[in-house]
């Protein structure tokens, strides 16, 4: 894709426009109440800004990740935090690129509009550090249900998400021929789950950075929330954070 310089220009100039609406007492209120900036994220999601990279089909863009960055850089660039919607823009890519065509016409014109929130990913768990393959937390297929039980942390935004990407063992350790193997991933309605089996425990930490911790306790979802093919949950992931790693970078400036 050719990205010439008067569409990227075009983009800086329109997410500054909006940025100004939002200035720096604004973002100081948000952070001295430990709040999350609603009628920012609101704005950028009625702008169309946050549905950037999902297809037009859906009712997106279809923009592709330099524009994604640029949203990210001018958001940061304009003092307000890029953090509280990069996950809106990019936790979606795991579903746009593996789920089902189903799966896609149901959420991703619902996130495009902003009627969904996917803001929260579950990958990391406190017991593994960064090898991702030893996750404990577990889903065991029983009949038309999954049943998840484990435990994840440092899992952010999960307060103004409606849905969550959990990875989870779908496979013993010890039946996998690789250790990368054996993982799935499902999108979690948090609406239903949180108090009928997904507990959740906030984190006090610095810079007003919500994190949490998540317990799992025979939590059931529908089969039909597995994303993908069972087991191929870890190369669906790295895809995604393939994608996810420029606008964080971005994110991060």
């Amino acid at each position: 894709m050719n990205h010439n310089h008067e569409e990227l220009q075009a983009i800086r100039d329109g997410v500054r426009a909006l940025c100004a609406e939002f200035p720096a007492e604004y973002w100081r209120k948000i952070d001295e109440e430990k709040g999350f900036p609603e009628d920012f994220v609101r704005a950028m999601t009625e702008a169309g800004w946050l549905s950037a990279m999902i297809p037009e089909e859906y009712g997106g863009s279809g923009l592709g990740l330099a524009e994604a960055s640029v949203i990210l850089e001018e958001v940061n660039h304009c003092g307000g935090n890029s953090g509280t919607i990069h996950g809106q823009m990019y936790n979606m890519f795991t579903l746009l690129r593996n789920g089902s065509a189903e799966q896609k016409a149901y959420y991703l014109p619902k996130l495009a509009s902003g009627e969904l929130r996917l803001q929260s990913m579950g990958v990391t768990e406190p017991t593994t550090g960064t090898d991702t393959t030893k996750i404990k937390t577990t889903a065991v297929r029983q009949g038309d249900k999954y049943v998840i039980n484990g435990q994840k942390v440092w899992i952010s935004r999960i307060q103004h998400s409606d849905l969550m990407i959990l990875l989870a063992r779908t496979t013993p350790l010890a039946e996998v021929k690789k250790k990368s193997e054996g993982m799935s991933i499902f999108l979690v309605d948090l609406r239903e789950a949180i108090g009928n089996g997904l507990t959740v425990q906030p984190i006090a930490n610095m810079v007003n950075h919500e994190t949490n911790e998540l317990f799992f306790d025979n939590l059931e979802i529908p089969a039909g929330n597995l994303i993908g093919e069972e087991g191929k949950g870890f190369k669906y992931i790295l895809d995604g954070l393939n994608a996810e790693r420029t606008p964080i970078c971005q994110a991060q400036t």
